[in-house]
């Protein structure tokens, strides 16, 4: 039986900014020592699913996890902006505290699964679902079978990327858990689309910090 393509959806290492719970997005914020020891730890894990191809969101957080993964395999990153976190608007920056003060009523509705733009002139889950979709589909463009492609992404990318593989309605991506940084989530494709193999994998349990920024406080 010949071997199916895998995506490897693999989150970032931790950041100060999800200790803090501020929403992150498209800001460019760097691994902390806790996240470069998360993304190494990982990287010996993934390493033995022997990867063929690796690509990366073009965010530090994203490319320095990656990077990890690429010494052991000796494989190169190739980095595709359209794996970026979710463009947080006007959110970006703020806590999950500040946007609920600041914006309750849209801030709500989007931790809630709504697929209204984030933070007003931010993007919708089903715009980041379809550009991360669309860069996952050109890498394994032209591979064949049997390739296990890992995508060093973002909390809420994956989510919308699970989602829309697994032709969920938009209302119910909520119903897909967090990744825990450098934790991943593993599709593989069948005759019938793709399924899920594995999900927030490589974690032991701990909180999801930056739960897509919108975290209850002391939750």
């Amino acid at each position: 039986m010949p071997k199916r393509n895998r995506i490897v959806l693999w989150r970032h290492g931790q950041t100060d900014w999800n200790i803090l719970n501020r929403f992150q997005g498209h800001s460019d914020i760097p691994l902390n020592e806790v996240g470069i020891y998360q993304a190494q730890h990982a990287a010996r894990l993934l390493a033995a699913m022997e990867p063929t191809k690796i690509i990366s969101s073009d965010l530090q957080r994203a490319r320095t996890t990656a990077d990890e993964l690429a010494k052991l395999v000796n494989l190169p990153v190739e980095i595709d902006v359209e794996l970026r976190e979710t463009n947080g608007g006007n959110w970006e920056g703020k806590t999950g505290l500040e946007n609920r003060a600041e914006d309750w009523a849209n801030f709500v509705r989007w931790i809630d699964g709504d697929n209204n733009p984030a933070g007003d002139t931010g993007e919708r889950r089903t715009e980041v679902a379809l550009r991360a979709v669309a860069a996952i589909n050109r890498a394994l463009a032209n591979g064949g079978e049997g390739q296990t492609l890992v995508v060093a992404t973002h909390g809420g990318t994956a989510r919308c990327v699970l989602g829309h593989l697994l032709e969920l309605p938009q209302s119910h991506w909520g119903v897909i858990g967090g990744l825990s940084n450098a934790a991943w989530s593993i599709v593989q494709r069948n005759p019938r689309g793709w399924h899920l193999v594995e999900h927030n994998a490589g974690s032991i349990p701990e909180p999801i910090y930056g739960e897509e920024s919108g975290a209850e406080p002391n939750a």
